[in-house]
């Protein structure tokens, strides 16, 4: 494995996860996930489309996956899990802003998707510098 190619991995799994971090522990702690399904960002603009239910636990899920999510991706546990946990953000994101405006700022998810999937096609072999490489016995450290 590629010294380069492992940092540029590691870079880029540790940057993901910092960016969802910072957005999830906003909506659970600083907002906390009530105050923002409330706020006029979220709430608003779907409450005439959709059952309040949904948009209740929509803000749950997306604020909890992200938080988890982007702690998992610092360390480097589960990370393949959280990166399809956060495909599944990602979509739930994209579906919501295409029903208010059909042609929106895709700012809000372009970046954060070009990195999931650079890191879910590179990530059995990029992975090195993780807590599941560390746990996984069987993979001997092979740097150039």
């Amino acid at each position: 494995m590629d010294l380069n190619r492992s940092i540029g991995y590691s870079f880029a799994r540790v940057l993901l996860g910092i960016i969802f971090l910072a957005q999830g522990y906003g909506k659970v702690f600083t907002w906390g996930v009530d105050q923002f399904m409330k706020s006029d960002f979220f709430y608003k603009p779907y409450k005439d489309i959709l059952p309040d239910y949904l948009i209740y636990a929509t803000a749950y899920y997306t604020s909890y996956v992200e938080l988890i999510s982007g702690i998992l991706l610092i360390i480097g546990y589960k990370t393949n899990i959280a990166l399809y946990a956060l495909c599944s953000v990602i979509l739930i994101v994209s579906i919501g802003h295409g029903m208010i405006e059909p042609i929106w700022d895709l700012s809000h998810v372009i970046y954060r998707s070009i990195l999931i999937i650079f890191l879910l096609r590179y990530s059995i072999e990029g992975n090195i510098i993780s807590l599941d490489y560390i746990l996984n016995k069987n993979r001997k450290l092979d740097i150039k």
